[in-house]
């Protein structure tokens, strides 16, 4: 499995139904609320034959209320 952070900056009022939302796909390990640029991150765990891009907006970026998302690709754990 293939690790990648993702960060999802959500429309306004609309982190919550997100956040939610993601949940109900059961496809992320961790999920947080942050502050800064963007309101969420989650920890995704990846299938190493499948295309990241790909994936990620089948599985996660179709959700309605995100207006932004910045993926890090993660290469080694220490």
């Amino acid at each position: 499995m293939r690790c990648v952070f993702v960060q999802f900056r959500c429309q306004p009022g609309k982190t919550y139904a997100v956040a939610d939302a993601i949940y109900e796909r059961e496809v992320v390990s961790e999920l947080y609320s942050t502050s800064g640029e963007y309101d969420l991150i989650a920890k995704v765990y990846i299938p190493e034959e499948a295309d990241v891009g790909h994936w990620l907006n089948e599985n996660l970026f179709g959700i309605e209320g995100i207006a932004r998302t910045l993926t890090t690709m993660t290469f080694r754990a220490f």
